[in-house]
C-alpha cells in the first residue's frame, strides 16, 4: 500500500484540528489554511510545526491554582448595588471564570445590596464556546482578534493565553528558513497587549503564563502599565506556570525594582515563591464599572450566534410590535372631508404620500410617485449712488417645488413612457 494511503488517517485527524485552541481555547495556527496534500504531508514531518501541533491541546487552569487565585480577589465593601465586569478572553468551557464569579458572590454575603458580577468570555473552539454560554453571562465564539471590547471597561481580566510562538505564513511557505527566523511574537505577549487595554483604571490583572515566557518586552509592558505586581509560581508543575497579579494604572516609566524582580522570575530564581493556599496579604479589590454604554461584540458572527444575540436583546427589538408599527397597508382609507386644495396637494407631495396606481377619466393608467425638491432662485439688483458707484446685490432664495413622476401603463404605443409634472 502506498505510504500516502497509510498517512490518510493521520492527516484527517491532524487537519481537523489545524486551528484548535491551545490551553484556554485560543487558536495556534499550526499549518497555513489551504495547503495541498503534499504540503500537509511535509508539514507533519517538519519538526517545528509538528511540535506546535503536539501543544495544540486544551489545558484549563487546574482547580488548586484557581482556588488560590480566588482567595486573592475581593469586592469593594459597599452596600450600594453596582456592576463588576470580569472577562476571560480564552475562556474554554467557562468553568474557571464561573468559579471566580461564584467566589465573588459568596464574598459579598451579608451585604444588603451586593454588586452584580457580569461574566464575559471569548472562545475560539465552537464546542467549548457553546458550553461556556451555559455558564457565563455572555460568550463570543470567535478569534480574539475579531472581537471588540470597549477599552477601560473591565474590573478583572483573567488571562491564561496559549503558550509559545505563533507561526507566520511566510515561515510556512519557505521550509528552508531556520527555526525561529520567521516566527511571530510569543502568544503570551500578543494576548497581553491585545487585552490589557480593556481593564479600567484600578482593574485587576491575573496573568498565567510559563515563567520562562517573561521576556524583556513582556516585563517592560507589565512594569509600565501595572502597579502592585506580585509574582508566584503555580502549585501545578507540569507547564511551569506562574501567576502574576497587577493593578492597571496610567502608563508610566517602568520601576527598576519591578523589572529586576521580573527578570529574576524569568531566570527561575523565584521558583520557591509558590502561590499561597491562603492569601495573607491585602486582597486585590475589583473596582465597580462607571460607564453606562458597554461594547462587547464580534466583527464577524455566525448564524447560530446571531439567533442567540437576537434572543438576548428581544425586549429591545421591533419584532414584537411589528404589526403596530407597520400596519398602514391594512388600514382602510377614508375620503377627505373636502376637496384638496393646491396647498394640501403640495403638503402631500412633500410628505411622499402621493403614490400608487391612478386611472384618469379618459381611461389612461399611471404609476405615480410624488416628491419635493429644493430649487435655488437667483435675483440680481443694481444700485447706483450719488457719486456714480454701482453696487450689485445677488439674492438666492430656496424654492420648494413639488414634482410628480409617472410611468404610463396604458396599453398602446405610449406604454412605459415616463412623465414628469412640476
Amino acid at each position: 500500500m502506498p505510504c500516502w494511503k497509510l498517512m490518510c488517517p493521520v492527516l484527517r485527524a491532524a487537519t481537523s484540528d489545524l486551528f484548535q485552541p491551545t490551553r484556554t481555547g485560543t487558536p495556534v495556527r499550526v499549518f497555513p489554511r489551504g495547503l495541498f496534500f503534499k504540503e500537509t504531508l511535509m508539514a507533519l514531518m517538519f519538526s517545528r510545526l509538528a511540535n506546535n501541533y503536539v501543544k495544540a491541546g486544551y489545558f484549563p487552569t487546574d482547580e488548586d491554582t484557581l482556588s488560590r487565585i480566588q482567595s486573592a480577589l475581593a469586592t469593594p465593601p459597599s452596600n450600594a448595588r453596582r456592576l463588576i465586569r470580569v472577562c476571560d478572553p480564552c475562556c474554554g468551557t467557562g468553568a474557571a471564570l464561573a468559579d471566580i464569579a461564584q467566589h465573588l458572590v459568596d464574598y459579598q454575603q451579608g451585604l444588603t445590596q451586593p454588586s452584580h458580577i457580569e461574566t464575559l468570555g471569548v472562545e475560539f473552539d465552537k464546542d467549548r464556546a457553546w458550553e461556556a454560554k451555559k455558564l457565563l453571562f455572555r460568550v463570543i465564539h470567535a478569534d480574539i482578534h475579531d472581537v471588540v471590547i470597549k477599552p477601560r471597561s473591565l474590573s478583572l481580566l483573567f488571562l491564561n493565553p496559549p503558550y509559545g510562538f505563533g507561526v507566520s505564513d511566510s515561515a510556512n511557505m519557505d521550509r528552508n528558513i531556520a527555526d525561529g527566523a520567521e516566527k511571530a511574537e510569543r502568544l503570551e505577549r500578543t494576548f497581553l497587549k491585545k487585552t490589557a487595554s480593556t481593564l479600567m483604571p484600578g482593574g485587576v490583572l491575573v496573568y498565567i503564563v510559563p515563567f520562562y515566557a517573561l521576556d524583556d518586552e513582556i516585563r517592560t509592558y507589565l512594569a509600565r502599565h501595572f502597579k502592585d505586581l506580585r509574582f508566584y509560581m503555580a502549585p501545578e508543575k507540569q507547564f511551569q506556570q506562574c501567576v502574576i497579579f497587577g493593578v492597571k494604572v496610567k502608563t508610566t516609566h517602568p520601576r527598576k525594582d519591578v523589572l529586576e524582580m521580573l527578570t529574576k522570575a524569568q531566570a527561575g530564581e523565584l521558583k520557591d515563591q509558590v502561590l499561597p493556599a491562603e492569601w495573607c496579604e491585602t486582597p486585590y479589590i475589583l473596582p465597580v464599572t462607571t460607564d453606562d454604554e458597554f461594547d462587547f461584540r464580534a466583527v464577524r458572527i455566525d448564524g447560530d450566534q446571531l439567533v442567540e444575540e437576537l434572543k438576548h436583546f428581544e425586549s429591545s427589538l421591533l419584532w414584537s410590535g411589528f404589526d403596530r408599527h407597520f400596519n398602514q397597508a391594512q388600514a382602510s382609507h377614508r375620503r377627505p372631508l373636502r376637496e384638496l386644495s393646491r396647498w394640501h396637494l403640495a403638503l402631500a407631495l412633500a410628505a411622499g404620500q402621493v403614490r400608487g396606481m391612478i386611472k384618469s377619466k379618459s381611461g389612461r393608467s399611471f404609476l405615480i410617485k410624488g416628491d419635493t425638491f429644493k430649487r435655488k432662485q437667483r435675483t440680481v439688483s443694481m444700485e447706483t449712488d450719488e457719486k456714480g458707484n454701482v453696487r450689485q446685490t445677488v439674492t438666492m432664495l430656496d424654492k420648494f417645488v413639488p414634482v410628480i413622476s409617472a410611468i404610463e401603463f396604458t396599453p398602446g404605443p405610449d406604454k412605459g413612457r415616463i412623465v414628469k409634472i412640476s
